[in-house]
């Protein structure tokens, strides 16, 4: 659809940095396994349901498209969170957002709260990323 919707020249940016789901620390770690607790093993995704990874990457679908002249970019990126933060960040989330929790989410959102503070002092809330750009284009297009 992409190729019939853009111009000639149009190029396609696919970008993204992951998650504190999936990001390896020990407060993110204790943090998904709190989520856990109250919703299940399951991440959550959507409105209902749960997050199955995909099944082929950004770059094998691109490769067969119009737009298989790729090139990607990698941004290292440091955030230091708030435990307030990181309760707004979840918030907004599909695998913590406050309607999977019911009448228990001020409940969660304490421990959380206290969980993070307790992480906070001792090392950090720090978050190291990679924020990646696939840069796709029509091969034989401009740069």
């Amino acid at each position: 659809m992409a190729d019939r919707v853009t111009a000639p020249g149009a190029s396609m940016a696919i970008m993204g940095d992951g998650s504190l789901w999936t990001h390896p620390t020990q407060w993110t770690t204790e943090l998904k396994r709190l989520i856990q607790s109250y919703l299940g093993p399951e991440r959550r995704a959507g409105t209902a349901g749960a997050y199955t990874e995909p099944v082929r990457r950004y770059e094998d679908d691109l490769a067969e498209s119009p737009f298989s002249d790729v090139t990607e970019h990698r941004f290292p990126v440091r955030r230091r969170w708030t435990p307030a933060a990181v309760v707004g960040y979840l918030r907004s989330t599909s695998f913590a957002r406050p309607a999977l929790f019911g009448d228990l989410h001020a409940r969660f959102e304490q421990e959380a709260h206290l969980l993070l503070e307790e992480h906070g002092r001792s090392e950090g809330l720090i978050e190291d990323a990679v924020f990646t750009v696939l840069l796709a284009r029509r091969p034989g297009g401009d740069r």
